[in-house]
């Protein structure tokens, strides 16, 4: 398998010549900054795609407690004075 930084810096040595081609005058995201904002946005539309898949599964009715069955037994509640 070959080594990983070795491929890496390759890589690199190709994107500082095509560096040196730009405008030093001017700064843009370029084509790169795009493919990055592109895939984190597809990123978080696919999780709140997720999101909402789950969250429609959950159910949201609370099973009756034994301490609200006593209240609910011994009658309506009484306003207090005061």
């Amino acid at each position: 398998m070959p080594d990983m930084s070795a491929s890496a810096s390759q890589a690199m040595t190709h994107l500082v010549v095509l560096a040196k081609e730009v405008d030093e005058d001017k700064v843009t995201p370029g084509v790169l900054g795009f493919i990055v904002f592109a895939a984190m946005a597809l990123a978080v539309w696919a999780l709140m795609k997720s999101m909402n898949r789950h969250m429609g599964k959950v159910d949201f009715e609370e099973p009756a407690d034994a301490g609200t069955e006593k209240t609910e037994a011994s009658g309506p509640a009484k306003p207090r004075k005061g």
